[in-house]
């Protein structure tokens, strides 16, 4: 960005990411989990700016929720090892990335899957097993089958991969090791069925609790959010969104800010703020209460959201500032399907 640019000079609501707390989390990370220990998923931030740090300190391998995702990570030079870690029934996007030199794995868990990858000319896949989250994935007794199917049509199985998504929220540190343990076994037991390098799984939640994979796929310690920071992860709050507080009522001691549900991920609860109680969210805004007449319209306050892969999905763009300067511009350019 050309010229002094301030927080106070962007148009809110805003994604701000510390510039300090970010490189702090990058490096906590490679230092926890170096190189292919650790495989980004860019879910969390979908911004290929981000995810170039990310390949700068050796994380070169990637996650990905969608198609459009692992497009754009192509794009940007940044699709040596894409991993889609989602089911996809129509491959040929994919397909034509791998024809075009990129490496490029996806999740199956059904014959019907491992044919769409034959069909759509994916080369490579990962068996998907359910380890507990009650979402996508073969049970882990029937694992070896998806195996033997992919390997019949023609398929490199690299290995399974699972995700704990029930245990790397839960709060206390003993109650989701035992968790994340539970669900690693079944991993490591299906893995012995299907065979191959790749044991894929973990979170930000669970980077340092399992380790039964060879590989971690955790994406929101780089931004971090609330229900994250209520668990004991070595990780800063590096995302707010800035918003301008629009309204003020002093009898009530409430004010309201420019940012709603429209610009935040709300699934895990309210965001918080730490100049004021977030009292409730609307589509446009978010009013705060017990103020005591510190806010004034016009004044500038940083939200702090409760999910930040969602969130981020909102914006068009993140701001990395260092204090009220501005350092950089990032398009969110892999948002959207």
């Amino acid at each position: 960005m050309r010229g002094a640019v301030r927080l106070g000079d962007l148009t809110t609501p805003a994604l701000v990411l510390d510039a300090d707390v970010l490189r702090t989390n990058l490096s906590t990370m490679t230092a926890a989990l170096p190189g292919r220990r650790l495989r980004p998923h860019v879910k969390a931030h979908k911004c290929t700016s981000l995810a170039r740090l990310q390949a700068d300190a050796g994380h070169t391998a990637f996650t990905c929720a969608t198609i459009k995702e692992a497009e754009g990570m192509a794009r940007a030079g940044l699709g040596g090892d894409l991993l889609v870690a989602n089911e996809v029934v129509d491959a040929r996007r994919l397909g034509a990335l791998v024809d075009a030199g990129h490496r490029v794995t996806i999740a199956v868990d059904s014959p019907e899957t491992v044919a769409a990858a034959v069909v759509g000319g994916v080369r490579e896949v990962l068996v998907d097993v359910n380890v507990g989250l009650p979402r996508c994935g073969v049970a882990p007794e029937d694992a070896g089958r998806i195996a033997d199917l992919g390997r019949a049509a023609g398929l490199g199985v690299r290995g399974v991969m699972g995700y704990e998504g029930h245990a790397v929220g839960l709060a206390d540190r003993a109650q989701r090791a035992e968790a994340v343990q539970r669900s690693a076994s079944l991993l490591a037991a299906a893995h012995a069925d299907v065979g191959g390098d790749v044991i894929s799984a973990g979170g930000t939640g669970s980077f340092d609790l399992n380790t039964v994979a060879t590989e971690i796929q955790a994406g929101s310690y780089v931004l971090m959010d609330t229900a994250y920071g209520q668990l004991d992860l070595p990780f800063g709050q590096a995302l707010t969104v800035l918003a301008t507080v629009i309204s003020v009522n002093a009898a009530g001691g409430w004010a309201v800010v420019d940012c709603g549900l429209k610009a935040l991920g709300m699934d895990h609860g309210n965001p918080a703020s730490d100049v004021a109680e977030v009292w409730f969210c609307s589509d446009e805004h978010t009013v705060l209460s017990r103020t005591g007449g510190r806010l004034s319209v016009g004044d500038r306050v940083h939200l702090v959201p409760a999910h930040c892969d969602p969130t981020v999905a909102y914006h068009e763009s993140l701001h990395l500032a260092r204090g009220d300067e501005v350092l950089e511009r990032w398009p969110v350019d892999l948002r959207g399907w």
